[in-house]
């Protein structure tokens, strides 16, 4: 289990990490940790993600997991060791970084077989494992090729069997898949995701891409301005957000004031049933989260785009406030000035706080 205790990083008078706290592997909620003399919260887990937009420090906070950065303050354990005095190459983490990092004087199966060498894994089982991680990634065949030949996103898929190969204790990866195709990056989600659960590898990922942090982790860490700013598992965070900082960067471009009354949130847009007790919150609105609906609220059509998914329609809601702009989905495209009727999605809405 990893245990990152108060961590700080700083750059100068620059705080790059601030006073973070995080639990990453096979533990259970409640379960008392004696290095930290605290109880582990239902946020422990074996993949973590680490999510938030470019200079949040969630980068730098996996690289002084790796003990490539300094540490300001604070303490990393792994297994309740402190891990202060311990190099990285004796950490036993794998690592994959943005740009693969590969020897370019080795070719592919090279590469992967580097850390099992170093392991004094026989040859016979070295050559094995590649070629296991070789179909994995999605490279059969390329094992004697150079790694000077292959695409970016082939180098990256190299970068991460190599990482994979000496079965790590825990495995840190930066933005490891940002260079793969969306076809490609779908299937290599599912198949990382099956493989730390088959060896049981704990892993940290770092990501500024919500529905891959959501897809690949049981738990997922927003960071802003060098701290976390909520942890929670996927569904919890995409429903509760705990602050409109959160919610926008999750995608909830219009939020709205709303009154919750026996889970039932009243706002300009209506009403809409919500999991949350009485009280005023804010409801946070994305893409999909407005439909037509023959019993919502009046909207004039301001524009409408087809897409894949259906049209989009912006259409305009009159409040208090003046004119409020939302995106509704249609199957159809009504005629600019038309006035049409709006709800809300459930299912598509998040409270705030």
């Amino acid at each position: 289990m990893l245990t990152i205790d108060r961590v700080s990083v700083r750059y100068g008078a620059v705080t790059a990490v601030r006073e973070v706290s995080l639990t990453v592997g096979h533990v259970g909620a409640g379960t008392r940790t004696p290095d930290l003399g605290a109880t582990v919260p239902d946020t422990a887990s074996s993949v973590t993600a680490l999510l938030g937009p470019s200079g949040c420090g969630k980068s730098t906070l996996l690289r002084a997991v790796a003990g490539l950065e300094p540490l300001a303050s604070g303490r990393i354990l792994l297994d309740g060791a402190d891990l202060a005095r311990v190099p990285t190459h004796k950490r036993g983490f794998g690592m994959v970084f943005q740009d693969g990092q590969l020897f370019g004087h080795r070719d592919v199966a090279g590469n992967i077989r580097y850390g099992l060498q170093r392991r004094h894994v026989p040859r016979a089982e070295a050559d094995a494992r590649v070629e296991e991680l070789l179909e994995l990634v999605g490279l059969p065949g390329l094992g004697s090729r150079p790694v000077g030949e292959l695409s970016g996103g082939q180098q990256q898929r190299v970068a991460l069997a190599r990482a994979l190969a000496p079965r790590p204790r825990l495995l840190l990866l930066d933005e490891p898949l940002s260079a793969l195709d969306r076809r490609l990056r779908d299937r290599l989600v599912g198949d990382l995701r099956r493989i730390l659960r088959e060896t049981a590898t704990p892993a940290l990922i770092v990501t500024h891409d919500h529905d891959e942090a959501v897809e690949l982790a049981d738990t997922v860490a927003v960071l802003d301005a060098g701290a976390i700013a909520q942890i929670d598992r996927p569904a919890r965070l995409w429903r509760r957000p705990r602050t409109p900082e959160v919610a926008r960067f999750l995608g909830y471009t219009v939020l709205l004031d709303a009154q919750v009354e026996r889970q039932q949130a009243t706002c300009a847009l209506g009403q809409v049933i919500v999991d949350c007790p009485d009280g005023r919150f804010q409801l946070g609105l994305r893409p999909g989260s407005v439909v037509l609906q023959a019993h919502g609220v009046p909207a004039r059509v301001v524009g409408a785009v087809p897409t894949a998914d259906g049209v989009r329609i912006t259409v305009g809601v009159d409040t208090d406030d003046g004119e409020l702009l939302v995106e509704a989905l249609g199957d159809t495209a009504p005629a600019e000035g038309e006035i049409v009727r709006v709800a809300l999605n459930p299912r598509r809405v998040a409270v705030i706080g």
